[in-house]
């Protein structure tokens, strides 16, 4: 036993010494140009920068996100096929699908987290209210005349938007887009009352007045709008979130191998140039201790299935 022990080291370190012996390749679940395929693209290049190999990125759609990241979680776990994951296929998919085909604690050895964007509340720039509580007094007037958009079923934005609304007993009508550009088009051209979208997405709308915000959904507020209170400082409802991204292996992956990777994710996020990319998005370095990496996949899973259960929120 303690001869196949140290063989068993042995063979390891030997896959560790010889890592990557290919181009390391990065799973998007989505479609190019997305905010998931960005993140990759940028990381790749930080990668390819410290790696012998390259590091490149491939977009493999389908089943909304469900293809890529099931395609992950089967993958050989040798370092050499990753997935660029995050709250959506890793959280979502878990608490909205049944019979889901991976599971994303199980499945997944977590490499390490990259970062993380709040959510901000907008209204149609017509709307006579300037703060949460005026729109819900607004609101409450008015059960089941205003609505609020979203990406399409299923998405961060129908979910949360659903729970926000839900969790302040407002009685109002979500209407599902193919994709979120066309929602914030129809919410700055007054055709919907309401959008919860990513800050990245909806900040350029308040900046030019085309849209007014009520609250950010981060534990704190963000240097892009200063002037816009946490949904928590509002007083109105307890919502905090933010919409975040990481980097994922299969799980029987070799822990050598992952030590290399997740040193090399360590480095590219204190590099100056990704740093400031994330930051000019709204975004934020999520730095997670690997100890603590996988408790944090459970407690968020475990956490947003809750809300969606308790809010009958569905993707149907």
């Amino acid at each position: 036993m303690i001869v196949a022990a140290v063989l068993l080291a042995a063979s390891a370190g030997g896959r560790a010494q010889d890592f990557p012996s290919r181009p390391v390749r990065l799973i998007v679940p989505s479609p190019p140009g997305g905010g998931t395929d960005i993140i990759a693209r940028n990381v790749a290049q930080k990668f390819t920068e410290r790696f012998r190999f390259a590091a490149v990125v491939e977009n493999k759609t389908g089943a909304g996100s469900l293809v890529g990241t099931d395609y992950v979680a089967k993958a050989p776990a040798d370092g050499h096929t990753l997935l660029v994951g995050g709250l959506f296929n890793m959280v979502m998919n878990s608490a909205l699908i049944k019979d889901l085909p991976y599971d994303p604690v199980r499945d997944f050895a977590t490499i390490g987290y990259i970062s993380a964007y709040p959510f901000l509340l907008t209204v149609r720039p017509d709307m006579p209210v300037a703060t949460l509580a005026e729109f819900v007094a607004y609101a409450k007037e008015r059960p089941g005349k205003l609505n609020y958009g979203s990406a399409g079923l299923g998405t961060l934005q129908h979910v949360w938007g659903t729970i926000l609304v839900k969790s302040m007993g407002l009685d109002m009508v979500h209407v599902p887009y193919k994709g979120g550009a066309a929602a914030q088009q129809d919410l700055i051209t007054g055709r919907i009352d309401l959008m919860f979208d990513n800050l990245s997405a909806a900040k350029q709308y308040v900046l030019s007045g085309r849209a007014k915000a009520l609250g950010l959904s981060a534990a704190a507020r963000s240097s892009q709008l200063p002037e816009v209170p946490t949904i928590n400082e509002t007083g109105v409802v307890k919502f905090e979130g933010e919409s975040w991204f990481g980097l994922f292996a299969p799980a029987a992956t070799p822990a050598p191998v992952i030590a290399i990777l997740r040193k090399a994710l360590d480095e590219s996020l204190r590099d100056p140039d990704l740093v400031g990319r994330i930051e000019r998005d709204g975004g934020r370095v999520l730095a997670i201790a690997p100890a603590d990496q996988q408790k944090f996949l459970k407690t968020e899973v475990e956490r947003w299935s809750a809300l969606v259960t308790k809010y009958g929120v569905t993707a149907d």
